[in-house]
């Protein structure tokens, strides 16, 4: 066995702390379409009192802390620790980290020792969080949410003001006031700590996810938007706006240094990244794929990755511009084609793309055009989709324990729902072969399936760690095992079965045990998505892997001498 590929960055990255791709195999060699991404998406950014910058990771469930200087990131909270999905934080007056976990609906403190406690678990998808010496203030992301004052040791909540429309990042105003986004109506607010009457302070806001003061008290209003636009707010005179547009896709949250910096986080990309006053940006800590979720390959060899947040394609930077060597001869970085809040499993079909959502849909997307078409709703938890030889797209209802048909691909009234296979565990990722035979793995019973007539099924391959995605090639049936971290082949012709590939990137760092994931659904607001491995095969021979441990796609070539797929 020998070590696949060269090493496009031995700087330590989220999987592994040498950065070195380790995956063997004496079949295929692989390299990466891009650079590994150091974080699993960057939310919530605050300055520590040790002059850090700390992220949370809501995607990944973990705490990272940031040094500005080098761009060295060091895990402080875990992600097999008690918090679950940290969206923000703050730091008290003592030192101590709050954290707002928001699909449990917990507020921790995280004492300077490293002992964690909980606060509160009376908060709905507490989101915005902020200290104002030792008081502590959070608000709830959901619609109609709450504005409250919390009390770390002990005491009963206080609410300030109710009606928020979707809360997010805030903060204490130089003239004493809370400051706080209403997301869903364009809108930024402010109220006294001790409560009163809620003040619009403005309005036609683009997109607004966080509220941030500088260190002059200016008001910088950050948008969740693909033009990474900030506003500043004059507040002290006539309330005259002026915008910058970045082009960071999806920002999240800002924090001012103490020489005025300011650091960015992107929800859609994570890095951090420092902005100047005129939108110019330079990278602390590299963006890249929160994930990737599905990946697939068009007949035009464009490579697409689905990523939880967006529509991504790897080997090109985040502003579509070349970066070094193009994905034919190295690694690059990642393109945004769109933001697609949810996008999962996809799959391309000539110029379209189809992809599913975890939190019930599946879409249609036409590149060149931009349109999205709905294909279905409602679903539970549908993750992989493939496309049949009549143009249905087929689909693994993971929730539902189903495999299901959408449509034909054909006209805007055809598009219900038929039951190809029932009664399954954990059905995870579908695929055909050339004689149109369908395939799915079940991920909790570690086997793939073949799918017969009426809904009957037979056992293709058994004994599996967390078989996740699926591809075939010629007459022979690739999957990831997710658990095992390796690629396992059977040949649908004989029924011979090997492995292909070990140690592959993906899953949860080694050594780190996975709990328990938040719910898929917080209140009447998406939760956290469950990690999913896509598998792809290229019109070329190759194999697409999403190596969501480490946030790359890794491309699988045949070696020179292996036997050939046919």
């Amino acid at each position: 066995m020998t070590t696949l590929g060269e090493d496009m960055d031995r700087r330590p990255n989220r999987y592994d702390e040498s950065g070195d791709l380790r995956t063997t195999s004496a079949r295929w060699e692989a390299r990466r379409l891009n650079p590994p991404n150091p974080l699993w998406g960057s939310n919530g950014v605050a300055f520590g009192p040790d002059g850090r910058l700390y992220v949370a990771q809501f995607l990944a469930g973990q705490i990272s802390a940031v040094d500005p200087a080098t761009g060295d990131v060091e895990v402080v909270v875990p992600m097999d620790g008690p918090v679950q999905s940290p969206d923000d934080l703050a730091f008290g007056a003592d030192g101590s980290m709050y954290i707002a976990d928001l699909v449990p609906g917990r507020v921790w403190r995280r004492s300077p020792a490293g002992e964690y406690r909980l606060v509160s678990d009376d908060v709905t998808n507490p989101n915005g969080i902020t200290c104002v010496g030792d008081r502590l203030f959070v608000n709830e992301m959901k619609p109609g949410g709450r504005l409250l004052e919390l009390f770390p040791d002990g005491g009963d909540p206080v609410v300030l003001t109710e009606g928020l429309a979707l809360g997010n990042a805030m903060q204490l105003g130089p003239d004493g006031h809370l400051y706080y986004p209403h997301m869903i109506t364009g809108q930024v607010w402010r109220i006294p700590p001790d409560g009163g009457t809620p003040e619009l302070v403005a309005e036609d806001v683009h997109e607004p996810v966080a509220v941030r003061f500088d260190r002059g008290g200016v008001l910088h209003v950050l948008s969740r938007g693909v033009e990474g636009i900030v506003t500043r707010v004059d507040l002290h005179g006539a309330g005259t706006r002026t915008l910058v547009t970045s082009g960071l896709k999806g920002l999240d949250n800002a924090a001012f240094d103490a020489e005025n910096r300011m650091f960015v986080s992107s929800y859609a990309s994570g890095g951090v990244t420092e902005m100047h006053p005129d939108g110019r940006t330079r990278e602390i800590v590299r963006r890249g794929l929160d994930g990737p979720y599905g990946v697939t390959v068009d007949l035009g060899g464009t490579v697409y990755a689905a990523d939880h947040y967006r529509l991504a394609s790897p080997a090109a930077t985040d502003e579509g511009e070349p970066l070094g060597a193009g994905p034919a001869t190295g690694p690059g970085g990642v393109t945004t084609h769109r933001l697609l809040h949810f996008v999962h499993g996809v799959t391309a079909d000539g110029g379209l793309l189809h992809y599913t959502s975890q939190f019930g849909d599946v879409q249609t997307y036409d590149p060149a055009s931009g349109e999205l078409r709905p294909r279905a709703r409602g679903l539970q938890r549908p993750i992989g989709i493939a496309v049949g030889p009549d143009g249905a797209l087929v689909v693994a209802e993971t929730g539902a324990g189903r495999v299901v048909a959408v449509g034909d691909g054909e006209g805007e009234g055809d598009d219900t729902v038929t039951v190809l296979a029932e009664d399954l565990d954990r059905p995870t990722d579908v695929a055909f072969d050339a004689e149109g035979h369908l395939y799915v793995s079940e991920e909790r019973l570690g086997t793939v399936l073949r799918i017969e007539a009426h809904g009957s099924t037979s056992v293709v391959l058994d004994g599996l760690g967390a078989p996740q995605g699926l591809a075939v090639l010629g007459d022979d049936l690739f999957v990831v095992e997710t658990g095992s971290r390796r690629l396992s082949a059977v040949s649908l012709t004989t029924g011979a079965r090997r492995i292909d590939a070990e140690d592959l990137p993906v899953g949860p760092p080694p050594g780190v045990v996975q709990r328990t994931e938040p719910a898929l659904f917080a209140d009447v607001m998406p939760g956290t998505a469950r990690r999913f491995a896509g598998l792809a095969a290229a019109p070329d021979g190759a194999l697409l892997l999403s190596a969501n441990g480490e946030g790359t796609v890794l491309r699988l070539t045949p070696r020179a001498g292996a036997q050939p797929v046919r």
